[in-house]
């Protein structure tokens, strides 16, 4: 954590002001208002993603570099298709194959923006793709591409599916789970969907090919211990937490599909039993360990949290079965909270 404050926040910091200036230069209001709020709002899932350049090890910087271009496409075009001005299946897949190309070296850039009237961005998506890429111009990254672009289209195709027009949202979803039903019989199809819409198993491939620790074995077992459940608890917990912001604005969170807080907070218990017992057969067995109680420690002590319904019993138990990591960042959060507004990372 000494390392986390002192050196890799820092160069967050430094990859993130360089994407501002960026931002700031596009022509076009909507795509510029839009990349600019991006940043300002979600710095912390940058700031989260660059934990995993520790296993990147001396090629640290590298590693960052990857993650905040990476996770500022994955903010960006969330908050287009938050927003946006079209309800376009079509534009939804034509600009997430941004992210695909992100994670494939040797793909041209390609106009993104082709199914949309906000289209001048002054290059500034395909500088974000073509940086991914250098970083990934390594004869390692072979190794584990088959699985970073696997989880990559599992997240662009959830990015899709949620965001069209809200009748064709859950029959979309619903039918693109029954492709992965009988892999994944012990999850409901909105778990699932939560599941595919994190990015921490592609930073963590990444980071471990750029330390030079990946073979073929690693790279499956990271995908097997992250997902589902390692990006599926850090999905739901996001969910969790926004419950009461999303009911407001009318939209789509995943937590409503449990039948009560009781069904919830066990199929969070089961979440949470799944991620310890995967992640035992990583090596860096203690980091990821700290990476998992530490989701569970830091969402719980978001400030929405207090707002919510049942929401004291739902923390303690949660804490309980986690450990006691995820007691010290529960409470290491708030303390933090106090002395400075902010969110979980």
């Amino acid at each position: 954590m000494y390392k986390v404050y002192r050196r890799i926040f820092p160069a967050v910091h430094k990859e993130l002001n360089y994407w501002i200036e960026k931002a700031q230069a596009i022509p076009d209001e909507e795509l510029r208002s839009q990349a600019l709020a991006s940043i300002e709002g979600k710095t912390f899932h940058c700031e989260g993603g660059a934990i995993y350049s520790v296993l990147a090890k001396d090629n640290w910087e590298a590693a960052i570099r990857f993650i905040v271009a990476y996770q500022t496409i994955s903010d960006y075009l969330d908050n287009l298709c938050d927003r946006s001005t079209s309800m376009d299946p079509e534009d939804f897949r034509m600009l997430h194959q941004s992210m695909t190309d992100a994670l494939t070296p040797g793909n041209e850039v390609k106009d993104y923006y082709q199914h949309r009237e906000d289209n001048d961005d002054g290059g500034y998506l395909k500088e974000l793709v073509q940086t991914c890429q250098k970083v990934l111009k390594t004869p390692y990254y072979s190794v584990v591409q088959h699985h970073t672009v696997k989880l990559g289209a599992l997240y662009n195709d959830l990015q899709v599916h949620k965001h069209v027009i809200e009748e064709e949202r859950i029959p979309r979803l619903k039918s693109w789970f029954e492709n992965y039903q009988s892999e994944w019989p012990h999850l409901e199809w909105y778990e699932f969907s939560a599941c595919t819409g994190s990015t921490l198993g592609i930073f963590c491939l990444v980071s471990y090919t750029l330390g030079g620790t990946m073979d073929e074995r690693l790279a499956e077992q990271v995908e097997r211990s992250y997902f589902p459940f390692m990006q599926g608890l850090h999905i739901l917990l996001d969910y969790y937490i926004d419950q009461q912001e999303d009911e407001e604005e009318g939209d789509l969170n995943f937590c409503t599909y449990y039948n009560h807080d009781g069904e919830m907070k066990d199929r969070f218990k089961y979440f949470v039993k799944q991620t310890h017992e995967e992640i035992q057969k990583l090596p860096n067995t203690p980091f990821h360990q700290m990476i998992h109680e530490g989701l569970v420690g830091m969402y719980l002590a978001d400030r929405k949290v207090g707002k919510l319904k049942n929401a004291r019993s739902f923390v303690k138990d949660l804490l309980k079965v986690s450990g006691k990591k995820a007691t010290f960042f529960y409470y290491n959060t708030k303390m933090y909270h106090k002395l400075k507004p902010g969110r979980p990372l």
